[in-house]
């Protein structure tokens, strides 16, 4: 089976009632990782870019483990996998992409957050 070469990774805070905390949801830090070849300590695929290392699961789309500069995530954090459908190969995120469409009114190529488990 062929794996995915990249995916978008989007860390977003948790729910948290406390002034000043990020609004849920709200990626605060995103990257696009694309594959290694190698096998990460989880046995799933490494990816890595943008200071972010993951090992996917490419069947459910879910995050086994993360690196976020080189660190393990903080507490309050989780972790999403964008999908990326219109992503035109140049090496634009998601976001981009969505964004650049929107723009031209075609609302084609907009981003779609899974949660870890890859549910909408």
């Amino acid at each position: 089976m062929s794996h995915p070469q990249s995916y978008e990774i989007l860390l977003v805070p948790e729910f948290k009632e406390s002034a000043g905390a990020p609004t849920p949801g709200a990626a605060i830090r995103s990257a696009v990782v694309a594959a290694t070849g190698d096998t990460g300590a989880s046995g799933y695929p490494r990816y890595a870019g943008d200071g972010m290392e993951a090992d996917i699961d490419p069947a459910t789309r879910t995050v086994e483990a993360l690196l976020v500069d080189g660190a393990e995530l903080d507490y309050g954090l989780t972790v999403r996998i964008a999908e990326r459908r219109g992503a035109t190969g140049t090496g634009e995120t998601a976001a981009e992409t969505a964004e650049r469409t929107e723009e031209a009114g075609t609302g084609e190529g907009t981003a779609e957050p899974t949660d870890e488990t890859g549910d909408r």
